[in-house]
């Protein structure tokens, strides 16, 4: 098998070209700076393993290779690695949480355990020394601490125990490294010890036993970490007060046949103050105990705790993990500090190691000249920024921490970089021509920077009122437009003074009463200026007239609202693709809309891809060179995906492919020039990817999804041969029987199409309801299809058509509970039984006064019909031109205060989801 022959460094010898996949992971920048670094081989081949996001990585640093651990669809909460290197596991926290063993030598995930800890996830994890055992421990409120032999086909733990509030949040864990049955755990304030023995095949687990910082009369500080002295009698526990707390043992100790009465006994024999600093990072690593710092120093100690020696460097910050090298250096031959040391004390000063801090940044130590090597300083705050050069293999990237970096993706080197000190970066973006990089800030200011150099080539601008989320150039760089988180767009332009150029403020607006969605730069088709169009979660997309725009008054010109109930989130041009222009926007409610740039009215309603979240944000990807000219694909990340759509959009699910990028929210992306590569920035998780393009894998998926009408046909309840489809083709024959008389007694003339007008009637028969305008848009939609072409207008649609419709402009997930329910908690009011209730008068009156609203004749057929009674059937006809006819139809039906569920299954006569 791949693992029985895997071997040290043979993960970077694999060709990985050939994938199957549309979109692969190429390369992650950045890592989480909160788990620890791991050092896998020294040497000629220095090779690292940590995590980024929800990927394990390792990386051979003097190779300038990745591979990628993938498995994990939550953000990796913690991490370790046995003691010869080659068994990692890693866990992870959030819905459907995983524990993953990986062979590091090849690659080969060799034990996943499903469900172990499914309230929470897990926050702490740790290896015996012999590989044979993991323990963790859970992230829920009531956390539960589990024994697993991960080498069992076994989904249950050897042995577990839940632990009680009191002792604080575990949060650090490590196996005794000379009796895997003994392990120890700490909280900021509480420290415990475990052993577990097994009992004729059945094991349990014994009581934790609990010491706490009141026992020492001291001031102690806060836990950090916790080790078992080599010695096999102590313990050690690291504080923030600069203190090692030192626990004292039963010895002998042996593992006993079964659990004893009471734990074995642990006593806490002294604190030692080792140093004002707090202390990080405990090791014990042979013969020595090592400590890691806040100030970055790390320091080697002998059985006794008297220092041997000390590594620092003004450079490094605060200790967040230090990793020791298994292949040991030639031992110096003059070091008279050390001449007194035992061998193995000896051994352990001639290992380098691996330190990573907490602002991001790792260093390789060698211990025989003390030299603090840099090998990687990246973001330690989000990354909602980045950009890609126009014309060059050059991607930018902008941290919340202050720091733009400039890579060449193409040969993955670190070019350049920038602190900004005064505010993080929350937006980039490249001039059309490459010169100029513009940013701008959490502070509101935008920077015009020098492309090569990052300097700024004019003083900053500080006209923003809030962080600065949206900058975009014209396609003629004259022109450059932010927008804010307080909802005003700001328009710079570019002038010439003294004979050079330069850049001036020329006007802002408080253009949306929500946030901003998409600032979008375009070219007007008459005249070729630009064109800009800024979009909001407030439905409205403004046009602004650049040419008549003077100082400080940005002049409107169109005001147009979009959608009716949904909220569009996006916006971008559509490839010209027939002789009409579209530009393109995606809504929360997963569809996708085609909107004539002249009139902008809806031309076509699409349904979109649908992974989990709304699409956030859109963009074409740029051609290769040896593309189809008539090939188009749409790049989009949704809310931690990363997705690639075959143009034209159809509707077709198998036109769309996506893959988890950042759990925890995707913040940006941005497509290299040649649209070989796309980058997606992870936010909060302080990374950014670089996914490489494989077109040909997407289209042999849309291929083999089918042709025509095949993809839609599964997207029916039943599919072509289920009951809905049969029902929806008798409706459609049922039209046309209503259309020439149901009671004729002429020839029939059979007809695969039915007129327009009877749309609506077909959609609300097979339980989609659509709006007055949503019914406006349908039609529309079909009627003008083929006018710019032909010029002439669509009066009738077949059923193959009509499915499509129907299948685009349905409710993506279907009628929710969830929705009438936020309505109830908008328009209702609490009764006594605290539910929320609409007053049967209030809502009436809404419903004529309020949106489409009803006539009173339109409200009393409605009721009439909905509450199965005909004018006639008992009582008296109503007058329903009274208006009070729909009070008094409803008197006896309806209940003076309505639920939820008495509109839902008593008007409506809809089932209620469970």
């Amino acid at each position: 098998s791949m693992v029985w022959a895997a071997m040290p460094g043979m993960l970077f010898r694999k060709n990985r070209d050939s994938s199957l996949h549309p979109l692969n992971l190429s390369w992650v920048f950045g890592y989480n700076s909160s788990l620890a670094v791991h050092s896998l081989m020294d040497g000629e081949d220095r090779v690292l393993l940590y995590v980024s996001s929800h990927i394990v990585v390792i990386h051979d640093i003097l190779g300038n290779k990745q591979y990628h651990l993938q498995g994990h669809t939550n953000v990796i909460s913690c991490l370790c690695v046995s003691e010869d290197k080659r068994w990692v596991a890693t866990a992870d926290r959030g819905p459907d949480a995983l524990i993953i063993v990986w062979d590091s030598y090849s690659g080969v995930p060799v034990r996943t355990i499903f469900e172990s800890h499914p309230e929470d996830g897990v926050c702490a994890i740790a290896i015996s020394q012999d590989a044979k055992y993991l323990v963790t421990i859970s992230a829920g409120t009531v956390q539960k601490v589990c024994v697993w032999r991960w080498t069992l086909p076994t989904e249950k733990p050897l042995c577990s125990t839940e632990l009680k509030p009191e002792f604080g949040h575990q949060d650090y864990v490590i196996f005794n490294p000379q009796n895997p049955h003994e392990f120890v755990s700490n909280s900021k304030t509480q420290v415990i010890f475990y052993l577990w023995v097994r009992q004729s095949q059945l094991w349990d687990e014994n009581t934790a036993w609990l010491l706490s910082p009141q026992t020492f009369k001291c001031l102690v500080g806060q836990f950090s970490q916790s080790v078992f002295h080599f010695n096999n009698a102590q313990a050690l526990t690291g504080t923030s007060a600069g203190k090692l707390v030192v626990w004292d043992m039963d010895n002998p100790r042996t593992v006993p046949e079964e659990l004893p009465a009471k734990p074995h006994g642990v006593t806490a024999a002294k604190v030692v103050s080792m140093q004002k600093e707090s202390l990080t990072v405990l090791k014990v690593l042979e013969s020595c105990v090592v400590t890691g710092d806040v100030k970055g120093q790390v320091k080697f100690y002998d059985g006794q705790l008297r220092l041997l020696t000390i590594y620092s460097h003004d450079k490094v910050g605060p200790i967040q993990s230090i990793s020791f090298s298994t292949i040991l250096r030639d031992p110096p031959g003059t070091r008279a500090s050390w001449s007194d040391s035992s061998n193995s004390v000896s051994l352990t000063l001639n290992r380098n190691f691996i330190l990573s801090t907490s602002d991001a940044t790792m260093f390789h130590v060698a211990t025989d000249s003390t030299n603090f090597e840099r090998i990687m300083k990246e973001a330690n705050k989000a990354v909602n920024a980045i950009a890609c050069h126009p014309q060059e293999p050059l991607v930018a990237a902008g941290s919340h921490c202050g720091l733009l970096k400039v890579w060449d993706y193409k040969e993955t080197q670190y070019l350049v970089s920038r602190i900004f000190t005064e505010a993080g970066i929350q937006c980039l973006a490249y001039d059309p021509e490459g010169y100029l990089l513009a940013a701008g800030f959490t502070d509101g200011s935008v920077y015009i920077l020098d492309t090569i150099s990052l300097q700024s080539i004019c003083d900053k601008f500080q006209f923003s009122k809030g962080p600065v989320t949206h900058i975009s150039f014209s396609y003629d760089s004259k022109y450059l437009a932010t927008a804010d988180e307080n909802h005003s767009v700001t328009v710079y332009k570019r002038v010439l003074q003294n004979g050079s150029r330069c850049w001036e403020h020329l006007a802002g607006l408080d253009s949306h009463y929500k946030p901003i969605r998409s600032i979008l730069f375009g070219v007007h088709s008459d005249s070729n200026e630009p064109r800009l169009l800024s979009l909001g979660e407030d439905r409205q997309l403004v046009e602004y007239d650049l040419n008549s725009s003077i100082k400080d008054h940005l002049v409107v010109t169109h005001r147009d609202r979009l959608e009716q109930a949904a909220v569009p989130l996006c916006l971008t041009w559509y490839p010209q693709l027939s002789t009409e222009s579209f530009f393109l926007t995606a809504n929360n409610c997963y569809k996708m809309k085609l909107y004539n740039t002249t009139t902008k009215m809806c031309r076509k309603t699409l349904l979109g891809p649908t992974y989990g979240s709304p699409l956030e944000k859109i963009q074409i990807l740029p051609r290769t060179s040896s593309a189809d000219p008539q090939q188009h694909y749409l790049v989009y990340i949704t809310k931690d995906k990363v997705g690639l759509q075959i143009l034209p959009v159809d509707g077709n699910p198998h036109k769309s492919s996506a893959f988890i990028c950042h759990p925890d929210g995707a913040s940006d992306f941005a497509t290299s020039h040649d649209g070989r590569y796309i980058f997606t920035a992870g936010g909060k998780e302080c990374t950014f990817m670089k996914w490489k393009v494989n077109l040909p894998a997407l289209d042999a998926a849309a291929f083999l999804g089918g042709e025509d009408l095949i993809p839609f046909y599964n997207l029916l309840n039943g599919g072509r041969e289920g009951e809905f489809f049969r029902e929806l083709e008798d409706y459609f024959y049922y039209v046309q029987l209503c259309r020439q008389g149901i009671d004729t007694m002429e020839n029939r003339q059979v007809s695969t199409h039915i007129p327009l007008e009877e749309i609506p009637s077909i959609m609300r028969a097979i339980g989609f309801y659509p709006s007055e305008e949503e019914i406006e848009e349908m039609i529309n939609e079909v009627k003008f299809s083929k006018y710019v072409d032909t010029g002439e207008q669509v009066t009738n649609i077949n059923l193959g058509d009509f499915i499509k419709l129907y299948i685009n402009h349905r409710p993506a997930l279907g009628l929710s509970m969830k929705t009438i329910q936020r309505a109830f908690q908008v328009l209702g009011y609490d009764n006594e039984k605290g539910d929320k209730v609409i007053d049967t008068g209030d809502f009436l009156s809404l419903l004529q006064c309020r949106g489409e609203q009803m006539t009173e004749d339109e409200l009393a057929e409605c009721l009439t019909t909905l509450l199965v009674r005909r004018p006639g059937e008992g009582g008296s006809e109503p007058d329903t031109c009274d208006p009070t006819g729909a009070a008094a139809l409803t008197e006896e039906e309806i209940p003076a205060e309505i639920t939820t569920e008495v509109f839902v299954a008593d008007i409506l006569s809809l089932p209620i989801a469970k």
